[in-house]
């Protein structure tokens, strides 16, 4: 059952799912799509281009589509696509697509906490945690299972790497590559992200593999691509090393230090 509150504004023109709950105040502009399941919490805005999953809750005073804090952005159609049971709190902001990309995209089972910020063309993967504050520059990738602390700005164009996690209150301004945490100021690695990795399946063999390979690339004396290299020659035939290497040979901004 349709639950829309009698202050809200909801454009006729959006193309609205079943069981929807729009709270006082909300804005829902033409161009929206929003699945089942769904809840839009007060004085919200849904802009045009937002493309909604099922079972998502937005909390609030978000900002959801927004045209992007581009220059060269002049107008016309991109989007904003929300993946399935994703939770988005209070006064998030999240910025739809330039005609580079056309679209900025997050994905399923995802929590967004207050006041954080995906800018444009940014891509973010399923099962993310985004703690309060945190400050997303344009065209950045989040891969799968990331968890970054509140209060952490990202640079704009850097990769984070699937099941790493950063900590609060650090400035991400290099690549920071799969499966390790980082902390410290400048960022640094801080080790293996053991405990994530174990919660979520990982073999004791493959935590190992992961393990090795990174004191290869950190902590043996060699430098970085010696480190690299060996760590081809020994471990590549693992497919988790394989994503390492890959993550790393695709680095633009480089690869955050021990």
């Amino acid at each position: 059952m349709t639950n829309i509150h009698p202050t809200a504004i909801v454009s006729p023109k959006a193309r609205l799912c079943e069981n929807l709950t729009v709270g006082p105040y909300a804005i829902i502009h033409d161009d929206v799509e929003i699945g089942n399941n769904c809840s839009i919490g007060p004085h919200a805005v849904i802009y045009d281009g937002a493309r909604i999953g099922n079972n998502v809750r937005i909390y609030q005073g978000a900002s959801i589509s927004h045209v992007p804090q581009d220059l060269k952005f002049d107008g016309g159609p991109t989007e904003f696509i929300i993946g399935d049971n994703t939770t988005i709190h209070e006064y998030v902001t999240l910025h739809r697509g330039t005609h580079e990309t056309g679209k900025s995209v997050i994905g399923k089972n995802c929590l967004f906490m207050a006041y954080t910020h995906i800018a444009h063309d940014c891509r973010v993967g399923d099962n993310c945690i985004i703690a309060n504050g945190v400050q997303v520059g344009g065209h950045a990738v989040i891969e799968d299972w990331v968890t970054i602390g509140g209060m952490t700005p990202v640079h704009q164009f850097c990769k984070i790497g699937q099941h790493s996690m950063i900590g609060g209150g650090f400035r991400v301004v290099q690549d920071i590559p799969p499966f390790i945490l980082a902390g410290n100021e400048p960022l640094t690695y801080s080790g293996l992200n053991i405990i994530g990795l174990r919660r979520r399946g990982f073999s004791n063999e493959d935590i190992n593999i992961l393990k090795l390979a990174y004191t290869y690339i950190y902590n043996s004396g060699l430098n970085f691509s010696k480190g690299k290299e060996k760590v081809q020659q020994e471990l590549g035939y693992h497919p988790l090393v394989q994503k390492i290497l890959e993550f790393m040979s695709k680095s633009k901004r480089g690869i955050i230090n021990k």
